[in-house]
């Protein structure tokens, strides 16, 4: 009887560290995902925009930035940051991300993949 009391505390201390590791784990999970939504909105709303970046060498880059309407270049190094010209809006390649669609990729990996088991 004692022997069955004593794996009874057990089993309820281990499921009581797991539930409270579980509620840590998605409170975690939440409040990570709730700063990121603000962090992200805070960071869209302002007038400072980084369009692109090429980085040199090591702890070195070249960046377009957009401030207000007016387009510059600017040298970022380890210690300083250069200004080194203005751009023109018209100069720039469009640097949008490319939206992909996972369904018309997956379908034409699929076609890929049946026509080479065919042959």
């Amino acid at each position: 009887m004692l022997l069955l009391t004593g794996s009874l505390d057990g089993f309820a201390q281990f499921l009581t560290v797991l539930v409270i590791f579980i509620l840590v784990l998605a409170l975690t999970y939440f409040s990570t995902r709730w700063i990121a939504a603000f962090q992200k909105n805070t960071v869209n709303n302002g007038n400072i925009e980084l369009l692109d970046a090429m980085r040199l060498a090591n702890n070195k880059y070249l960046q377009v930035v957009r401030v207000g309407d007016k387009y510059f270049v600017i040298a970022v190094c380890k210690d300083s940051v250069e200004y080194l010209c203005e751009v023109d809006h018209e100069q720039l390649k469009n640097t949008a991300q490319e939206t992909y669609d996972f369904k018309g990729m997956f379908n034409k990996a699929l076609i890929k993949i049946k026509g080479e088991k065919d042959v």
